[in-house]
């Protein structure tokens, strides 16, 4: 026999001896406001027993079998719930001016669990200006009864970083903040909370999710030797940031898994010259987003890189033109020369086997998406995305203003050779007529 069954085996007892056959009641227990809450809510267990022949009963609470809870009252809270007070509960009834006693209800399970906070993006985290784009944030897989706010990861003096509170962030249940139209100045690290409705509970601050917004014409280019996106461990890496005046005003930011957002200069292995970071060492946990960051804040140029121990892609660092030719290799750094012949896979599809060098030619906007190369002994590459820049709008006009300029450009000597033929043709008229009238 069970011990949580105790209990009923004695009031069973007690209720024979005192010579009462009638059927014993069962309670019944529900919670309130649910069976799952958060850690830091009001939870009230109530224990209701129908019997109408009993008007007054003193209530017993018990937790996970044979723990007693100090209450006799009807309704048991918890002002302020913690993991400590989750489990399974029962409870039965003894009459206060008689002998009778109710059966124990069956158990109810409170489970009290940390609110988390979860933030997704949709459609993707790398848009071009323009794009539409959803943060999307849950409370341990719920949306609903939490208002959201939501930051921006900054990089602070000290060993953590903070957040900065959006100044256009919809406080709201809906769990999601959408931008209709990015622009560069959305680019940055996000994160959201939660507070429950009415109870001041909060939820910790979400993983983070980053926005990488690319412009049609960066004023700056991130320039990386050796030109490409996927790299070997223990190699120099170096990246810079080059404009047009070749301005010392830019300094080499990044963002990966293992350590936020960072400076380049924030680590022993890296340091800063001007607009050049060196890396002289890579190791896999450099793998993140790099990107350049003016003086006033401003973020321009992302670029992905991986470091990978084994085989690598060697693609394009900055989007391919629409209508050029698209070059990809396959390297594996333990043999001499490292140049594999391997299969070539986008988006998980084969589209060329055992090739050291794969041409794309005339490359379009629908061949965009992530590649990545496959030796059978060797192993696979990485996945890199590879983004193509179709014609712009810009672009299109530009021989049609060119035709206009030249028409226009043409136009007075157009009027010139027109009079001048006229004249000739009239000349020749009035000569005619003159020839005919002295015949006469």
């Amino acid at each position: 026999m069970e011990l949580s069954q105790l209990p009923l085996l004695l009031l069973l007892i007690l209720n024979i001896h005192s010579g009462h056959t009638e059927e014993i009641p069962k309670p019944k227990v529900t919670i309130k406001p649910d069976q799952h809450v958060f850690r830091g809510e009001t939870v009230t267990l109530r224990c209701d027993i129908y019997d109408g022949g009993v008007t007054s009963w003193r209530y017993n609470w018990y937790k996970d079998g044979l723990t007693s809870v100090s209450s006799e009252r009807q309704e048991h809270t918890f002002s302020s719930v913690s993991e400590y007070n989750a489990g399974k509960y029962f409870c039965y009834g003894t009459e206060t001016k008689g002998s009778r006693s109710s059966q124990h209800s069956d158990e109810v399970t409170l489970t009290v669990s940390d609110p988390r906070a979860v933030l997704s993006v949709s459609p993707q985290k790398w848009l071009t200006e323009g794009d539409p784009v959803t943060l999307i944030c849950e409370v341990n897989g719920s949306s609903t009864g939490w208002t959201f706010s939501w930051f921006t990861e900054t990089v602070s003096s000290g060993s953590r970083n903070g957040y900065d509170l959006l100044s256009d962030s919809s406080r709201g249940s809906g769990g999601k903040y959408t931008v209709s139209s990015a622009d560069l100045n959305h680019t940055g690290v996000y994160v959201c909370r939660a507070e429950r409705d009415k109870t001041a509970v909060y939820s910790t601050y979400s993983n983070t999710q980053p926005l990488w917004v690319t412009g049609v014409s960066p004023p700056v280019s991130l320039i990386i030797s050796p030109s490409r996106t996927q790299h070997f461990t223990s190699v120099s890496l170096s990246l810079s940031c080059e404009d047009q005046s070749n301005s010392d005003g830019w300094t080499v930011r990044r963002y990966t898994d293992s350590g936020g957002l960072e400076d380049c200069s924030s680590s022993a292995w890296r340091s800063q010259t001007g607009s050049t970071c060196t890396i002289r060492s890579t190791v896999p946990s450099d793998t993140g987003v790099y990107w350049c960051q003016s003086e006033s804040g401003e973020n321009y140029h992302h670029v992905n890189i991986t470091i990978h121990i084994g085989v690598i892609l060697e693609s394009p660092v900055h989007p391919v033109n629409e209508g050029d030719n698209l070059t990809l290799r396959c390297f594996y750094p333990y043999i001499s020369p490292p140049k594999l012949r391997a299969d070539f896979y986008k988006d998980g599809s084969l589209i060329q086997k055992q090739t050291t060098e794969m041409i794309i030619p005339s490359v379009s906007k629908s061949q965009e998406g992530f590649y990545y190369c496959k030796h059978p002994e060797r192993g696979e590459s990485p996945k890199s995305w590879i983004s193509v820049r179709g014609e712009s709008r810009q672009g299109s006009q530009i021989p049609v203003f060119h035709i206009l300029s030249s028409a226009l450009a043409a136009c007075p000597y157009l009027i010139v050779t027109v009079v001048i033929i006229y004249k000739c043709c009239r000349m020749r008229v009035i000569s005619v007529e003159e020839e005919e009238e002295t015949s006469i």
